[in-house]
């Protein structure tokens, strides 16, 4: 069925404002660029830790110039827009001398923001005391299963929502740099789910999340397989598992890995998969006594999560420059995402249900 109704993608609204990269690893040469050059956002530099390997990649999408050093690009007049993609405990030195720029207006920050709340909400201040807008990639808001389900769900077609779930059997591919972490995979895979479950209900009241070490997983951590439930001022009870074992996966050993995800309302449910884990498009079927009589619907689409997810989330960027309003990815809304993972953690280690507003996000 076509999609017909429904916008699984946006529509690209601004491509004024220059960006400049910081990074060429995997996130920003396979996937960031990529979105930027189908989307036609354009890109004056790029620099990495590696002045080689960001050479090759700005080849790779004609970027006109390398910068020896990230703190280089900074200080070219021709960026208005910084894209940092670099491990959380570099990123928010980054952030400081980006917003310390004249010329540059906004920051586009990987998640998680710092490793610390207190640290997340510092930088939020510091954005707003320099005028300058500091975005996060919550790129998960802007998989195409999950827009057209907001837009179900807006459209009133579920009911009131009852219960919700994200099932998620599949092997991250850890970057070597979070082995010297003490946070795994509630910090870095469940705060994708943990953020679409408030962008879809709204801001939880408590959590309770269980953990246990990933027997693949060979550097000391905690938070291997998470399972996370959470309650909302709505009544909608939603859990959050990543397994991250997933079983074995020797040769010959055959492929079962996914994320599955069902939402279930009292006048109908939605259900589907995300397509990441297999580099295919989400997908989502719903059946609704109000608009479907009951019948299972699937609208369909040819984009991906990754990367044409990550097309909308530099457009809401550009869009906010253009009109002078807050971004959608607001430093402001993921310092809630933080304090929901900050709430896990807490959970974790006390063994008991966390209501968020033991979690302060005011400044101190």
């Amino acid at each position: 069925m076509a999609t017909g109704r429904f916008a699984p993608d946006v529509e690209i609204r601004c491509r004024d404002y220059a960006i400049g990269c910081i990074g060429a690893g995997m996130i920003m040469a396979e996937v960031h660029l990529e979105a930027y050059r189908q989307a036609g956002f354009p890109v004056a530099a790029i620099a990495s830790r590696t002045r080689s390997k960001a050479a090759e990649v700005a080849r790779r999408y004609d970027i006109g110039t390398v910068h020896v050093t990230p703190e280089d690009l900074l200080q070219d007049p021709a960026i208005a827009i910084v894209d940092i993609a670099y491990p959380p405990d570099l990123q928010p030195d980054l952030i400081r001398k980006a917003l310390a720029q004249p010329h540059v207006k906004a920051v586009l920050a990987q998640k998680p923001l710092a490793l610390t709340l207190d640290e997340a909400i510092a930088l939020r201040e510091e954005a707003k005391r320099a005028g300058k807008l500091l975005s996060v990639n919550q790129n998960m808001r802007y998989d195409q299963s999950m827009r057209v389900l907001k837009q179900i769900i807006e459209g009133g077609e579920l009911g009131e929502i009852v219960v919700a779930q994200i099932d998620m059997h599949a092997i991250p591919h850890w970057q070597s740099f979070l082995e010297k972490y003490d946070r795994l995979t509630l910090a870095n895979m469940s705060v994708h789910h943990l953020d679409i479950l408030r962008f879809l209900f709204g801001d939880p009241t408590e959590i309770t999340t269980v953990a246990r070490p990933d027997p693949r997983t060979k550097f000391p951590h905690t938070d291997g397989i998470t399972v996370s439930t959470l309650s909302f001022p709505s009544g909608v009870m939603a859990l959050s598992f990543e397994d991250v074992w997933s079983g074995p996966r020797e040769e010959g050993y055959d492929d079962d890995i996914h994320i599955r995800w069902r939402v279930e309302g009292t006048k109908g449910v939605a259900k589907g998969t995300i397509g990441w884990p297999h580099g295919a498009p989400s997908t989502l079927t719903y059946a609704s006594t109000l608009s479907t009589n009951g019948k299972w619907v699937t609208p369909e689409w040819q984009t991906m999560w990754f990367p044409h997810a990550f097309v909308g989330v530099m457009e809401q960027l550009q869009y906010a420059l253009k009109t002078g309003t807050p971004p959608v990815l607001s430093v402001e809304d993921n310092i809630k995402t933080m304090a929901l993972v900050e709430a896990g953690y807490k959970s974790m280690a006390e063994k008991r249900t966390v209501t968020l507003s033991e979690i302060s996000i005011n400044k101190n």
